[in-house]
């Protein structure tokens, strides 16, 4: 299988690289346009460690780069394609909205539009759980309604999965769409308050607790999530003419089981043997107090139910942190950190 990857340098994208590259048979090719949204550093550092593998290459494209993603998808071919390239961050979209209209909007556009001309045989890409907005049931189900963002990042990705549904309406286009719930582990992003409060606490400086540490995600290992995107690339959806069903699906992918904010803070400061210093604030605009994904009818699909627990994998993301840092500019010591954590 031929498979694009789009955000390549990101964290799931690069850990998603890793994972089908096991498969010998794929041939991945990844691009990324290596933004400073955080530390491009760590971007370039995802790249090293992906060098090796003989049956991944890299190309440096911005999705908003309409000419060059058409030549991308006209000569390459591809039989699937993973969109993960986007603006995250729900904070930074409120002072920058006009990224989040061009990498999201524009860029998903073009996306779609390279599936749809080159007939692309699967189309899977990254929601949010934040399109969950105000909803107050629990846990969130892919049948609730979601017309009340709090964020526009939030928005825009409501708006992909708009978009994505008329593709398949219009031209067939499979399409999966995957409301992320909150990742972690090796390589994860610095702008994440699991990589904030570890950096904070090791430096002795105050990790700052919104809300008062009232909130809870549902905290999902990066393993899990990879292995969960593997499997439901073959599961591509089917148009049925009789019952006027659409290619289209949509799943939450998450670990299906929230964890209260300081009950993650307590682990980690176990992982670190450190006590952390707390700094109470009130919630911050756009933020969701609690999230929680229905995520049985995806393990339904894939056979598949996470298996890291957050003790595991706190502990696993402390120890890739503390050695990142040590040898972050020597490629051999990430290359035998990368087999080390498997």
């Amino acid at each position: 299988m031929k498979v694009l990857i789009t955000g390549m340098a990101g964290f799931i994208g690069h850990a998603l690289a890793r994972r089908l590259a096991e498969d010998t048979q794929h041939d991945i090719v990844g691009i990324d346009n290596l933004n400073d949204y955080y530390d491009v550093a760590i971007k370039q550092a995802r790249l090293n460690d992906l060098s090796t593998l003989k049956n991944v290459r890299f190309q440096r494209l911005d999705l908003t780069d309409s000419l060059g993603m058409q030549r991308l998808f006209a000569e390459s071919r591809f039989d699937c394609v993973v969109h993960l390239a986007a603006q995250a961050g729900v904070r930074y979209s409120l002072e920058h909205p006009h990224i989040y209209g061009q990498s999201n909007l524009i860029g998903h556009l073009n996306v779609l539009e390279g599936c749809r001309q080159q007939q692309v045989g699967h189309l899977i890409y990254a929601s949010s759980s934040s399109v969950y907005g105000l909803n107050a049931k629990v846990p969130f189900s892919v049948d609730d309604s979601v017309d009340q963002p709090v964020s526009l990042y939030a928005a825009t990705k409501k708006s992909n999965e708009l978009m994505a549904h008329s593709y398949s309406h219009l031209y067939g286009l499979p399409t999966t769409g995957l409301r992320f719930f909150t990742v972690y582990g090796p390589w994860g992003r610095p702008d994440m308050a699991l990589y904030k409060f570890t950096r904070n606490i090791l430096e002795g400086r105050p990790i700052e607790l919104y809300n008062h540490g009232d909130m809870s995600r549902d905290f999902t290992y990066i393993d899990d999530i990879t292995e969960s995107i593997a499997r439901i690339m073959n599961s591509v959806p089917e148009r049925s003419i009789d019952d006027g069903i659409n290619p289209y699906r949509l799943y939450n992918i998450g670990h299906g089981s929230p964890i209260c904010l300081m009950k993650m803070v307590h682990t980690l400061e176990e992982a670190i043997g450190i006590k952390a210093i707390y700094d109470y604030l009130p919630m911050q605009p756009g933020d969701m107090q609690h999230t929680w994904a229905d995520a049985e009818p995806l393990f339904a699909v894939t056979g598949f139910r996470p298996r890291i627990e957050l003790a595991e994998g706190v502990q696993r993301f402390v120890d890739w942190y503390r050695y990142y840092y040590d040898e972050v500019s020597n490629p051999a010591s990430i290359k035998a950190l990368s087999s080390k954590l498997g």
